[in-house]
């Protein structure tokens, strides 16, 4: 009998397993039927089970990173080029008893004005602040812990970065979808968002730039979307993690919170941190910004919740990232690099093509639709072969079995040309269908919407290979 293995993941009920579900809140269990829960959407990860893979030799003492030197990792949304030198300095310099014996404030004031300055281009006043979260995830959680009442609704986009539509529901909202699609550019526009809005409507989203396609609003589109928000009497939540990199320097990116001088931004409130950018995940320093009342009521949320405040060690770390203009413009270099030798390896191979050029961040997304294969085989397949991605399933419906995201960050050229070298072979093992068994068995055992909607897609497949 095959030995089960399990990485961030857990084992399926038995008909012997105890059920515990009638003692769990609602939200926990719509988190728990979503297809953005996590465990419910497929990662590169999952591979390691339907490859029989021991995880031990893939993660060492209970990490979860893969080893940069034998992997080709574009799957983890993190920046590789970081992080800074100068925050690694600057936290070994900052490593001593009196930063580590006391509580720490939400933000130290030098690190909150130079978010205010240098990430929302804005400074801090009677209309404008800013304090300190774990993560520009925990920044959204808790603005939406703060506004949402059970049943009012939230827009966001599909596809979207996979964990806004969990802590919608953590809230008790009720997430609507907007198609990102060639028609809009793979952007909000904002006369279609007007047919979205309803008396419920609470929240508008706008990741900017966007995850998963690095594609920026414009300046027009935003001030459309702030009046039409003053209109209609909801918020915005404007979610700038991955505008720390330009990548075609045509495009200019505009933070909805320095518009303030052309339209009234007070329903406004402004997400970022250093994990994406910056390539500090593991510090875990985000930033809230908007009109100090409801930053007051979203810092007294985050009190309730977990009290404690984030890393007085690494502020100092993300003060000095945010300062260091050095490393933007390297980090930019390789991205640009990266994005070149990728884009002709992929018009290289028939079936597979880029939907949108990315314009800000280090987040793209390649099509494989045409290739009769879905992007999850094609997932296994390049796992097998020491390159990890992650499948669409977990940023929306739309290209749920067809975009593969890819993180371009990688400083190293090697992790590209390795890519280049085994995606023909990939390819030609994922559509000899010896891992579709596999993932119809991960579908079936989630069983939402959205698996069953692949599940579908996948026996399409399967008939046409019998035919």
């Amino acid at each position: 009998m095959t030995k089960e293995r399990f990485v961030l993941g857990w084992r399926q009920k038995t008909e012997k397993s105890q059920d515990f579900s009638v003692y769990l809140s609602d939200r926990v269990k719509s988190v728990m039927d979503s297809p953005h829960g996590m465990w419910n959407y497929m990662t590169y990860r999952d591979a390691i089970n339907i490859l029989g893979v021991e995880p031990s030799e893939i993660y060492k003492e209970g990490r979860i990173d893969l080893d940069q030197e034998k992997w080709a990792d574009f799957g983890w949304m993190l920046c590789f080029a970081g992080p800074p030198t100068s925050a690694v300095r600057e936290m070994r310099k900052r490593t001593n008893a009196s930063n580590i014996n006391p509580y720490s404030p939400d933000l130290i004031n030098p690190l909150r004005e130079a978010c205010a300055e240098i990430k929302f281009n804005r400074k801090r006043g009677e209309h404008f602040e800013v304090i300190g979260t774990e993560g520009g995830q925990a920044g959204v959680s808790y603005v939406l812990q703060t506004l949402i009442n059970p049943n009012d609704e939230v827009i966001i986009t599909d596809p979207g970065y996979f964990h806004f539509e969990s802590a919608i529901l953590m809230a008790r909202g009720v997430p609507v979808r907007i198609p990102l699609n060639s028609k809009n550019g793979y952007s909000l526009n904002p006369d279609e968002v007007k047919e979205y809005i309803t008396p419920r409507t609470k929240v508008l989203i706008v990741c900017d730039p966007i995850n998963p396609f690095g594609t920026v609003q414009l300046k027009e589109q935003l001030m459309a979307l702030i009046e039409t928000a003053n209109e209609h009497n909801f918020f915005i939540i404007n979610d700038i993690t991955h505008n720390t990199q330009c990548i075609d320097q045509s495009y200019m990116h505009y933070p909805m919170s320095s518009l303030w001088k052309e339209s009234n931004v007070d329903n406004v409130i402004s997400v970022f941190s250093v994990s994406h950018g910056y390539g500090m995940a593991g510090v875990r320093i985000g930033f809230l910004a908007g009109h100090p009342e409801i930053m007051r009521a979203c810092l007294l949320t985050k009190v309730s919740m977990i009290r404690l405040n984030t890393n007085l060690i690494a502020q100092y770390g993300a003060l000095a990232a945010l300062h260091d203009e050095k490393f933007v413009k390297r980090s930019e270099k390789i991205i640009r690099r990266n994005y070149s030798y990728i884009k002709k390896a992929i018009s290289k191979i028939e079936g597979i093509s880029i939907p949108v050029e990315p314009k800000y961040g280090f987040s793209m997304v390649m099509d494989v639709s045409n290739t009769n294969i879905t992007a999850q085989e094609l997932t296994v397949a390049l796992f097998k072969h020491q390159v990890a991605v992650y499948p669409g399933d977990g940023l929306g419906d739309i290209g749920a079995t067809d975009y593969i995201r890819l993180n371009i960050s990688r400083p190293d050229i090697w992790a590209f040309k390795h890519f280049k070298k085994v995606l023909p072979m990939a390819l030609d093992e994922a559509k000899s269908g010896i891992y579709r068994k596999s993932i119809i068995q991960f579908f079936r055992n989630r069983n939402t919407n959205r698996a069953r909607k692949i599940l579908q897609r996948m026996n399409e497949l399967q008939l046409a290979d019998s035919l």
